[in-house]
């Protein structure tokens, strides 16, 4: 046989474009550079090994050649190490491997077959070899395809990861953003609270200061009383002694004298625990509220706070001047609620009406009117069978236009000038009514005409 130098080539050739694939399809310069290396002169080595084999039997050339070709490419899919790759080696190489294998069995085993199909042998062993070819460059374009479609997945999903990167910085500087306007308003609203309490404070006291100016005058009433009483009762001791120790010693007249006597003890005792009852009044309505309720005479409470109102008034202000009466329904029964809280509440309610009354706009001589304040009580039954007590502080002050009313129990809502209401009393008196005692305060006014406050508290 002939030395075929284009067999040669064209294995050389097959094995060149074959290492080429692989490194480049498997990326072997980066997964494994080792086996890169040993790939990138490979040809070289098969070159040689095919010039070796011809060289000592030409007849077995082919053979040989593919048997290394086939086992040099086992061992690159091994060094991969990857399934996939060794079944495309596989189906890329089989074919030619067992192309050569049999054209070599039938030559030396039988060569009359060979010799009358040995055209048939060689388009066999060309269509072989163009398979490895046709399938390499198949491979390649789908390998490049799958890069391709790698590395858009990559690129998706970098692109992914820096709008989640992105999204979680926003998110992180938003939570920062919120946290610290979360910190910004829990500070305000410990601000508000403690001013909120300061002005509570501020309001009690206020109301604390109208109240005392109003137990020092009324209750120097029953002071004096008690005086008055006191001197003549001693009197009236001093001639009963001396009735006594005389000689016309009449038994009616001496019981006389201890009948005047009695009665003037009676009255120190009802005008002492009057100035008692005014000092408790005071005392419970200066302390703070402890939540229990107790059985009370609204009509009693409502007497007491008219009058130590009016008397703090006129204690603050000497020229203030005005009328004040009561309507009080003797038929209402005690209540159960918390004394001191509804004595601020009416203690306001008729601080109001006072100054309503004293600072009404002057009005034409015969449409004039005196300045009055009335405090009424009344029971109401309803058909339901639930009843209620009523209170109503009115006054003939100029009223309150529609606006003012929408307002008036709003916290800080005031008509008085700066500086003589904290617009908290209205508020504090609906939260004790409303929440406190699970009752209504409402309110009638007319313009010119006065205005009428009405608490309703159930019994």
């Amino acid at each position: 046989m002939e030395f075929d130098s284009a067999s040669v080539v064209t294995k050389v050739a097959l094995f060149f474009v074959a290492t080429r694939f692989l490194r480049k399809y498997f990326d072997t310069a980066s997964k494994n550079p080792f086996l890169d290396k040993i790939l990138s002169y490979a040809w070289i080595g098969a070159f040689v090994i095919c010039m070796s084999i011809y060289s000592i039997s030409e007849s077995y050339s082919d053979t040989v050649f593919y048997y290394w070709l086939f086992a040099f490419i086992l061992y690159c899919t091994w060094q991969l190490a990857d399934p996939k790759i060794t079944k495309m080696v596989l189906i890329a190489t089989l074919p030619v491997f067992f192309t050569s294998t049999s054209i070599n069995l039938l030559r030396d085993l039988f060569p009359n077959v060979y010799e009358a199909v040995s055209e048939q042998l060689d388009t066999l062993d060309g269509f072989a070899n163009t398979w490895v070819i046709g399938f390499s460059i198949y491979t390649f374009i789908q390998g490049k395809k799958e890069r391709q479609q790698r590395q858009k997945e990559i690129d998706e999903h970098n692109k992914l990861m820096a709008e989640r990167n992105t999204l979680e910085y926003q998110v992180a500087e938003r939570t920062a953003e919120i946290t610290k306007q979360k910190n910004e308003l829990e500070k305000t609203i410990e601000e508000l609270k403690s001013t909120q309490t300061q002005l509570v404070h501020s309001e009690k006291m206020a109301s604390l200061g109208e109240l005392t100016a109003g137990i020092a005058h009324e209750i120097q009433n029953p002071l004096n009383f008690v005086n008055n009483f006191s001197e003549v009762s001693a009197e009236l001791c001093e001639e009963l002694n001396e009735y006594i120790d005389s000689e016309a010693f009449d038994k009616s007249y001496a019981k006389e004298l201890l009948t005047d006597l009695t009665q003037n003890q009676q009255k120190i005792t009802h005008h002492g625990q009057r100035a008692s009852s005014i000092v408790k009044g005071m005392l419970q309505h200066s302390r703070t509220s402890t939540g229990e309720k107790e059985l009370t005479d609204i009509n009693a409470l409502a007497d007491e706070y008219l009058r130590l109102s009016y008397h703090g008034l006129r204690a603050k202000d000497k020229t203030f001047n005005a009328d004040f009466k009561t309507d009080l329904d003797p038929n209402l029964p005690k209540i159960n609620l918390i004394s001191q809280d509804i004595g601020r509440v009416l203690l306001n309610l008729i601080n109001n009406a006072f100054y309503a009354v004293a600072n009404a706009p002057q009005l034409p001589k015969e449409e004039s009117r005196h300045p009055l304040v009335t405090v009424s009580t009344k029971l109401i039954s309803e058909k339901t069978g639930s009843k209620w007590a009523n209170i109503m502080i009115k006054d003939n002050g100029s009223g309150m236009t529609e606006a003012t009313k929408a307002k008036i129990f709003q916290p800080f809502f005031t008509t008085k000038p700066t500086g003589e209401g904290t617009g908290l009393g209205l508020s504090l008196a609906f939260d004790i009514i409303a929440k406190g005692h699970g009752g209504t305060i409402e309110v009638e006014s007319e313009e010119g005409k006065g205005t009428t406050f009405i608490v309703k508290l159930p019994i």
